[in-house]
């Protein structure tokens, strides 16, 4: 019997991670894929990226809405209650015999509570990593704890999961889904990439993603006002923005973008540039900066390098193209001098990325083919300080 595979995603940047692993699934003649679409993926104001799903080939089997006009933690929390409510109704309905999910934010939190009481297997992607800046790090322990089977992207996040008293066995270390887009996709070259952004490159370029820190209280616009700033003093650089995630205080951000957008020419700001769009930005630019995952794990590959700020994505692997910043004007212009230095640059070419050569998804897909739970989804906790039990010698 063909079993079905429901795949959940609420975000661009999610989606492209989960693309090759949908494909190889829908590929399989063992497998049935089915996909909800959430989060960000719905919402106008987001760019409606449900459609870029739909756009490469993929059936989307239900839309769970879920997110509310407010960004506040309040509005985050009642986000999270309605789609619990949602994901309820479509897993009853889809009926399917195996989650996948990726990461750690408040739509997956939900969707994996609600598949947990329905007693439906959960495999999660890219756990054990650290975000200590944000809570989708406590997200992200919480959905492995409610997992099944866990697919790591490093040796260090396998063993984090174990120490969760996650079972070995159930733990699989693939690398990092990203890898496989960069290696997937035919990248747009320069001149087609400023026909598709409407935007013409310069002999300088650099790309921004900055989300709020959501565990951080009014640090948001602060943070985000002192790397305009620091933009700001850049010569004869062209900028290219992606917006914030629909996080605790995102709006707040997008208007200051859009604000800073709008009084400089050489500066221009998308809701979503899509995987393709985004990818090959990546590999035209000098590199690549703010506070995404992205510039860790993705950025590196290209021989690129990122200048993070602050401290959202502090705890996670990062390569020697990383430059670490405080969220000061003063120390992301010392990482720019940094980046553009002849030294740095020409360390660039011996870069390896942390997070593995591509083959994830592929790798993904088969454990999945192949691993049966016959019905049972309760699990034993691994206890990895167990001592081992000793025979009692007889007198």
């Amino acid at each position: 019997m063909r079993r079905k595979i429901c795949v959940i995603t609420g975000t661009r940047a999610e989606y492209g991670l989960l693309r090759w692993v949908m494909q190889g699934i829908k590929d399989d003649p063992e497998l049935i894929l089915q996909i909800i679409a959430t989060g960000m993926h719905l919402s106008p104001e987001f760019g409606l990226t449900y459609r870029e799903i739909e756009h490469d080939g993929f059936c989307i089997d239900r839309k769970v809405e879920m997110l509310t006009s407010s960004d506040t933690s309040v509005g985050i929390a009642k986000s999270m209650g309605l789609g619990m409510i949602g994901f309820a109704d479509a897993l009853h309905e889809l009926n399917p015999d195996l989650i996948v999910v990726l990461g750690d934010r408040f739509e997956i939190f939900s969707a994996v509570s609600a598949a947990l009481v329905a007693r439906i297997p959960v495999a999660h992607l890219h756990g054990g990593e650290l975000t200590e800046g944000a809570f989708d790090d406590a997200f992200r322990h919480s959905i492995t704890k409610m997992s099944h089977l866990h697919f790591v992207a490093a040796e260090e996040y396998r063993e984090r999961v174990i120490q969760l008293g996650e079972q070995p066995d159930r733990v699989f270390l693939v690398g990092g889904l990203g890898v496989d887009n960069i290696k997937s996709l035919k990248l747009l070259d320069r001149p087609a990439l400023e026909a598709a952004l409407d935007f013409k490159l310069g002999s300088k370029n650099i790309l921004i993603t900055f989300h709020p820190v959501t565990l951080e209280t009014a640090t948001a616009s602060e943070q985000m006002a002192e790397l305009l700033s620091a933009l700001d003093h850049l010569k004869d650089t062209q900028l290219i923005f992606t917006m914030p995630n629909a996080d605790t205080d995102g709006r707040v951000l997008i208007k200051m973008v859009e604000q800073f957008v709008a009084q400089h020419s050489n500066a221009c700001a998308y809701t979503s540039l899509g995987q393709l769009r985004y990818l090959s930005s990546i590999a035209q630019v000098d590199g690549v900066v703010g506070n995404s995952s992205s510039g860790l794990a993705e950025v590196p590959s290209f021989k690129k390098g990122t200048i993070n700020i602050g401290d959202r994505q502090r705890g996670r692997l990062q390569a020697a193209s990383v430059i670490n910043c405080d969220p000061t004007r003063k120390g992301i212009l010392a990482a720019f001098e940094k980046l553009y230095s002849f030294e740095f640059q020409n360390e660039l070419i011996n870069v390896k990325n942390p997070y593995g050569d591509g083959g994830a998804s592929e790798k993904v897909v088969d454990a999945i083919k192949s691993y049966t739970f016959d019905g049972k989804v309760n699990k034993s906790f691994y206890d990895m300080h167990q001592p081992k039990p000793t025979k009692i010698r007889k007198a």
